[in-house]
């Protein structure tokens, strides 16, 4: 995992985010986002014409009743793919990986499961929590990898 950061979901945030990951990483590379406005200025600012960015934007179908609409996400119906800048390979414009670390992360931290009381009374456990999952998880995978 090149970067993580626990914020909020705005502009200062995002840029701080994508300002953090664009200094770690050497080459240029591909990256998705969903469509969410405050990273196409967070990754302009951060890459310049550097990177070869696509969004992906999922296109949510109605509940169909209150229980549904209390406990799961609708239905995925669609989904609208836009290049932004440079020439992101289509087979790998996706958010899945994101979203597999973010489910990942979710199941094995009980402060991210949903409907418990296991949250984080303040941002900085939280803060170190997130920082703890990552460095073990990353560390576990390197070293099963290249022991």
């Amino acid at each position: 995992m090149p970067s993580w950061l626990v914020g909020g979901r705005d502009a200062g945030w995002a840029t701080a985010f994508i300002q953090d990951l664009a200094d770690r990483l050497r080459h240029r590379v591909q990256l998705t986002s969903d469509g969410h406005r405050a990273y196409l200025n967070a990754v302009e600012d951060a890459f310049g014409c550097d990177i070869d960015y696509a969004t992906l934007v999922k296109l949510y179908g109605a509940h169909r009743n209150e229980v549904e609409h209390i406990y799961s996400p609708p239905k995925v119906i669609g989904c609208h793919c836009a290049v932004i800048t440079g020439r992101p390979d289509p087979r790998y414009i996706s958010t899945s990986f994101a979203e597999r670390q973010n489910l990942t992360m979710r199941m094995q931290m009980r402060r991210f499961t949903r409907l418990t009381n296991g949250f984080s009374k303040k941002l900085d456990n939280l803060r170190h929590a997130v920082a703890l999952h990552f460095m073990t998880t990353t560390s576990v995978g390197f070293i099963q990898r290249y022991a």
